[in-house]
């Protein structure tokens, strides 16, 4: 049964689009098809992320119903299909959100999974992403203010009666100024179903204009977004453990003490 999957944060800046594009591209790595759709209508960036900022039939044009549903989606190199929304301001003006929930409904007919990239915040954007999805992932960094953003995101979705997935702390680096990712969970009473490290990898595949997956298969960013997906499609998996390497730490290991 197809499903869809909001990705939102509650807060600008975590990290929320890369995780979109790389939950996408894994799941679609893995055998799932996949339609990834940007929602961020005020501020799209999965066509800037994926190297296709303008195209000429956006999900713009499908919510004010100029434009059929299958005329919006792209197909990314990787195979993953993505439905980007428009750059141009006007195009957002008088905008149906409600409409959205349509266009899942829809979408949900032609293929396995449906993942959103919310806007962020939990304004009307994020609200009707959150209506239109089976279920939510929540995206948070390791700091207090993210995390109680997240917080009220998940508030937000029980008032909704919409379930909440799982929680992916990305940026992570083990420092000790960092929340611990168990008083994330304890926090938030949510499973952690991705703790994704912060890496130049991630920032190097966004200048390449491709998820890291691809770029850097081999990079820790990778590696833990493909777990991740596997999390989200029932598979058990178990977590590399977390913690902060020193230097001393690393050299010991490259020559074999550690």
């Amino acid at each position: 049964m197809a499903k869809v999957y909001a990705i939102i944060s509650g807060k600008g800046g975590v990290g929320k689009t890369t995780t979109a594009i790389n939950l996408g591209t894994a799941l679609n790595n893995l055998g799932e098809d996949v339609i990834i759709l940007d929602a961020n209508l005020t501020t799209p960036n999965i066509g800037i992320h994926l190297g296709a900022p303008i195209v000429p039939i956006t999900l713009n044009h499908v919510l004010n119903n100029q434009a059929k549903i299958e005329d919006a989606i792209y197909e990314h190199e990787s195979g993953t299909k993505i439905m980007p929304a428009s750059l141009s301001l006007k195009e957002t003006e008088r905008i149906n959100y409600k409409n959205l929930s349509n266009i899942t409904k829809k979408l949900k007919n032609i293929t396995n999974h449906i993942i959103i990239d919310c806007a962020a915040g939990l304004g009307e954007e994020a609200r009707a992403a959150m209506n239109a999805c089976d279920e939510m992932i929540i995206v948070t960094n390791p700091e207090m203010p993210a995390v109680t953003d997240a917080l009220k995101t998940i508030k937000l979705a029980e008032e909704m009666n919409k379930p909440v997935k799982g929680v992916i702390v990305t940026r992570y680096q083990g420092k000790k100024t960092e929340m611990p990712i168990s008083n994330i969970r304890d926090m938030l009473e949510a499973p952690i179903i991705g703790i994704i490290p912060e890496e130049d990898a991630v920032k190097e595949s966004q200048v390449m204009k491709n998820p890291v997956i691809l770029t850097h298969p081999r990079s820790k960013s990778a590696k833990t977004y493909i777990n991740t997906s596997k999390r989200i499609l029932g598979e058990t998996v178990r977590f590399e453990p977390q913690s902060s390497k020193g230097v001393f730490y690393i050299i010991l290991k490259k020559f074999g003490f550690r």
